[in-house]
């Protein structure tokens, strides 16, 4: 019981003026649509003023401020000074764009507010429809299981654990470990993603359980190699239990030959897992189809829909051929989870019971609906048109007897340096490194970087469904303006 003399208001965060709510937030929608009409004269970055940052680093709020002056806050100190990527000319690292109907179907899911964790209701449905069409845009086996994941890393890491847990050959789960009668192994290609080792890491197998394998000219694992440390580490009482393949490389782009992996796993009972992060929807295109060749082979694909899809952040995906296996490395249901026949806690599938995640969000909605939009021949041909454009650029780099190509094109991603004649690789690094800060500080475009055989690399990774030939000329023409002025000053 309270003592009588506890104030015992009850209150809520609902707005107190539904109308002055409903007329800021018409407000914000009318601004951002302004903002996506005219991002193409907008600074694609800029650096933020101490001011600016003074103003984003501030004690705790204990008193309620006016929504309509939190979102002057927001226009003034936020909105100004973005990473970029909703620009034409954004092309660093893979990230996309995003979209209008994307961006309000996130709204929605935010209004909507369910925990995907499982139960009967129709956002669990919408959730399995889009793994249903995830599989049947790869190719995929119809039977496999899948999970939507906050991205390619979490991608990897759901693939990941089903492999070790698969492979491990004792229960796993219960014993942990150090229960294991041999180190497990994985092996990939020197040009794998981080997030790989991270997941090796966070499984507690170790980085040094993890075998980069050489690559060839093409960047592209080399087999022979990997059969050799393959034979090594058996001889030497490893256990072998993951092989992962590349579907474009985050470097470059590159494809490992995904036939001749899977071939390997097969004969040798290893798992397949193919980090496909954007690479593996070129298989939406077929044209570049073949470049994925063999990846419905594998045991388990990782990759994004906020990539190459162009959707709102965040939504990756894992998929995996064996469904029970997939359930038995993660279902936990405590009593007050038990699955039930009817109600509000019954429902076909439990997504709680394939991932990390009890707690997730309704990443869902914004890919059923874009999906629907756009159509699914539309995103192949979106794909196709960047990879054009990565060729374009590729050409006018070639052209250009200043500008070095310094890996092939295989997809989407283009890496070139700024050369002067007679100036060492290290003082290259030195002048490429500030030439990309450079093109960023003067909202020229952003290209991210890279380091092929110890050299610097200016780096464009083109998933941007905003970009136009036009843009590539008026990058290359500054970038040879500022190289210029650049190689006068040194």
């Amino acid at each position: 019981m309270l003592p009588h003399d506890i104030d015992t208001a009850e209150e809520g965060l609902d707005p107190q003026d539904w109308d002055a709510m409903r007329a800021l937030g018409h407000k914000m929608l009318d601004d951002l649509f302004d903002q996506w009409r005219g991002v193409r004269d907008r600074p694609i970055w800029q650096p933020i003023p101490d001011d600016v940052k003074a103003r984003l680093h501030v004690p705790l709020p204990h008193e309620p401020q006016s929504p309509e002056s939190i979102y002057e806050d927001y226009l003034r100190d936020v909105l100004q000074y973005p990473m970029g990527n909703t620009h034409p000319r954004f092309w660093g690292w893979v990230i996309g764009t995003g979209t209008p109907l994307g961006v309000l179907a996130e709204m929605l899911a935010a209004g909507l507010n369910p925990n995907m964790g499982g139960g009967e209701h129709a956002a669990a449905y919408v959730e399995s429809q889009v793994i249903e069409w995830c599989k049947e845009m790869l190719g995929y086996a119809p039977d496999a299981s899948g999970l939507l994941v906050s991205g390619g890393s979490m991608a990897n890491l759901v693939g990941l654990t089903v492999a070790r847990n698969a492979m491990a050959g004792y229960n796993i789960r219960a014993e942990g470990v150090g229960a294991s009668a041999h180190k497990m192994t994985v092996y990939t290609s020197r040009e794998v993603h981080s997030s790989v080792q991270r997941g090796v890491e966070m499984l507690g197998l170790g980085s040094d359980a993890l075998r980069y394998i050489p690559v060839n000219e093409k960047l592209q694992i080399v087999v022979e190699a990997l059969e050799e440390a393959l034979a090594q580490d058996k001889a030497a009482g490893m256990k072998p239990i993951c092989i992962v393949g590349n579907a474009g490389t985050v470097n470059t782009g590159a494809f490992d030959d995904l036939n001749a992996l899977a071939d390997i796993c097969a004969r040798e009972n290893i798992w397949f897992h193919v980090d496909g992060a954007f690479g593996a929807l070129a298989a939406l295109a077929p044209e570049l189809r073949p470049l994925v060749d063999g990846m419905t082979r594998a045991d388990s694909i990782a990759f994004d829909m906020h990539k190459w899809m162009y959707m709102p952040y965040e939504i990756g995906c894992t998929l995996v051929r064996d469904r029970k296996r997939h359930y038995d490395a993660f279902t936990l249901t405590p009593d007050y989870l038990t699955h039930a026949v009817r109600g509000a806690a019954a429902g076909e599938i439990w997504f709680s019971d394939y991932g990390i995640q009890l707690s997730r969000g309704f990443r869902a909605l914004k890919a059923w609906m874009s999906i629907k939009e756009h159509g699914i021949d539309k995103y192949g041909r979106m794909i196709r048109q960047n990879v054009e454009q990565a060729q374009y650029l590729a050409d006018l780099v070639d052209a250009a007897p200043e500008l070095e190509r310094m890996a092939p094109v295989s997809l989407n991603i283009v890496c070139f340096r700024y050369r002067v004649d007679g100036m060492s690789d290290e003082a290259l690094n030195a002048l490429n490194e500030e030439l990309l800060i450079r093109i960023h500080e003067h909202a020229v475009a952003v290209p991210s970087y890279t380091r092929l055989n110890g050299r610097y690399a200016i780096r464009v990774a083109i998933s941007n469904q905003r970009s136009r030939r036009e843009d590539f000329d008026l990058f290359v023409r500054e970038t040879l303006r500022l190289g210029r002025a650049l190689a006068a000053e040194n």
